[in-house]
């Protein structure tokens, strides 16, 4: 990394990558469209990135040093000095200031030190609530019921109204899996003369069996990233590096649409590829259904990040959606990396337009808290059945409401699609000036 800055830097680049360094001043400016009154929270942000040392410098070596003691660092990318890091600007252990694009795995939506989110966070409501976590699917505290009203349901998917609330990505995805296969079930049951649980489905799903341990399966695509835990991870498919030597649940997966640029001309082919892929997602549906380990829900990322930065069409979706219905099979919206704005709508399956929304969508990172929207019907039959511990976190909460206040506050997703068109255009011109270094 320290080389590719240094070379970044050096005033006697090459003529062919010119272009580098006015992408690099692009990405500078185009963050800095800010409004005035947004701009004021950020007191002392940075102009412009500033590499003074190589990275990583000795003051990170030391730290990383350090960690080596008790934990391992070899993922480590850079050490942040977190009290000097100011809105868009990352600064490391030995000061370099760098423009951040990754935001922590695209989790800090409003940037570094917000003076609004610090000033809340001296507040006593926000001690009691570090001082005193709750078991929240237990012993909520009175003020839960509105602090979800005014946090994470003040800003769910357009057509769902309940939330489950969890810990993180991986988990919002794994619990999600666990509400679709006892929709699932409960709708089989729902089919005898007597639905409650019977003896043998009691005993045998302590042994891991059917009845009482179903087959059923989570339909996922090529490419995609839902998260680490055993059934997540079992429907991921981007990276070997996440599931090699870890034992996986035999489910199917079907090849996400390969589109290719620039769309207007290759419309025909993009349309081939999406009625491919939805092809490919009944065939399996139906097969999986005939091996008696039926598909109990497709979930899908509106654009695939872990797996390439890969999109579909609107119509794909809204066609995969109608499938779903066809077919019985629930549909999760995995919004754990493109939810709370990042693509100019609070939810980017927004963009899609559906007739009726997906059953489940899944969220964290930018939420800063972690979970999942639904209706009323996916709530299991009985009490304790998707569970854990602390079923969330009010923090976790309160923060979510600064962010999703100061998104409107600021009118953020203006500002997202503003940015984005700004630096699309521009990515457009290098592409066009420069070929050779830059294409889609």
């Amino acid at each position: 990394m320290s080389r590719y800055l240094q070379f970044l830097r050096s005033s006697h680049l090459p003529r062919q990558h010119c272009a580098l360094q006015t992408l690099i001043r692009t990405l500078a400016t185009t963050t800095h469209h800010k409004p005035n009154s947004l701009a004021s929270l950020f007191p002392g942000e940075p102009t412009r990135p500033s590499v003074n040392v190589p990275i990583p410098g000795p003051a990170a070596k030391k730290c990383l040093a350090e960690l080596d003691k008790y934990q391992d660092p070899r993922g480590v990318v850079l050490v942040q000095d977190v009290e000097r890091s100011v809105g868009n600007y990352f600064v490391d252990a030995d000061g370099n200031v760098l423009l951040d694009v990754f935001s922590h795995i695209a989790s800090i939506p409003v940037g570094y030190n917000n003076s609004l989110i610090l000033d809340a966070a001296k507040s006593d409501k926000w001690a009691q609530a570090i001082v005193n976590r709750p078991a929240l699917g237990m012993f909520p505290p009175t003020t839960w019921p509105q602090t979800l009203h005014d946090s994470l349901i003040s800003a769910a998917p357009p057509g769902l109204t309940q939330v489950f609330t969890g810990q993180c990505g991986a988990t919002a995805n794994e619990s999600a899996f666990r509400a679709a296969f006892f929709y699932q079930a409960l709708k089989r049951r729902k089919d005898r003369s007597d639905p409650s649980f019977t003896e043998e489905e009691l005993s045998t799903c302590l042994s891991n069996i059917p009845p009482g341990s179903p087959a059923m399966s989570i339909l996922s695509f090529g490419k995609s990233f839902h998260g680490r835990t055993m059934g997540a991870l079992s429907a991921t498919r981007s990276k070997w590096v996440h599931k090699l030597d870890v034992p996986a649940f035999d489910w199917p997966v079907a090849a996400f649409p390969q589109l290719r640029y620039p769309l207007s001309e290759y419309t025909k082919e993009n349309d081939q590829a999406d009625q491919k892929s939805l092809d490919e997602v009944e065939r399996l549906i139906r097969l999986w259904k005939e091996r008696s380990n039926p598909v109990a829900a497709v979930i899908v990322e509106p654009i695939q990040g872990e797996g390439g930065d890969n999109h579909a069409s609107p119509k794909f979706f809204r066609e995969l959606r109608e499938l779903t219905k066809r077919e019985g099979v629930l549909l999760i919206v995995d919004e754990v990396q493109t939810g709370v704005g990042a693509t100019g709508k609070m939810w980017a399956h927004e963009y899609w337009n559906l007739e009726s929304p997906p059953d489940m969508v899944t969220f964290s990172k930018k939420m800063q808290a972690a979970g999942f929207y639904h209706n009323i019907e996916m709530r299991p039959s009985h009490p304790y059945r998707n569970f854990n511990t602390w079923m969330g976190d009010p923090i976790r909460a309160y923060y979510a409401q600064h962010i999703i206040s100061q998104i409107r506050k600021f009118n953020l997703l203006s500002l997202v699609n503003q940015t984005g068109s700004h630096l699309l255009s521009a990515l457009s011109d290098l592409a066009s000036s420069h070929p050779e270094t830059i294409s889609n």
